[in-house]
């Protein structure tokens, strides 16, 4: 069974997050959605689009969507099989949170590594 096929996405809180945002956008360029992130859609070496799409977002520091890890960021990981990989992490021991969300973006599930980090694992749905 694969793993982690790739990263689906990169949260991160901040101070000010609009402030951080705007920084973001007229320093290096990135179009900042009203949601506090952008969407990178991949492409081919030769600039054709191709399914994927990774995340990046900004939250504010009062979020807890990290909880209950006190990180200030949060790495989404791309997996081809949510539920065997729950399943598997489990068996070895680890940290396993017990929601799993199912919703028109995929499936969503969450682990903690062992500094405390919540990490987030994420099975698109079918073409992505």
């Amino acid at each position: 069974m694969k793993r982690v096929t790739g990263i689906g996405g990169i949260f991160f809180n901040a101070n000010d997050a609009p402030a951080l945002q705007a920084w973001y956008k007229r320093h290096l360029g990135i179009a900042i959605q009203e949601w506090g992130g952008a969407a990178f859609d991949w492409t081919d070496g030769e600039g054709k689009p191709v399914a994927g799409t990774t995340a990046w977002s900004i939250n504010s520091a009062q979020s807890n969507q990290f909880a209950p890890s006190t990180a200030p960021f949060m790495v989404n990981y791309r997996v081809e099989d949510l539920h065997a990989l729950v399943k598997t992490l489990r068996e070895e021991g680890c940290n396993v949170l017990e929601k799993i969300d199912d919703s028109e973006y995929g499936k969503f599930g969450w682990v903690i590594d062992p500094e405390g980090n919540k990490v987030e694992l994420w099975q698109p749905p079918a073409g992505q």
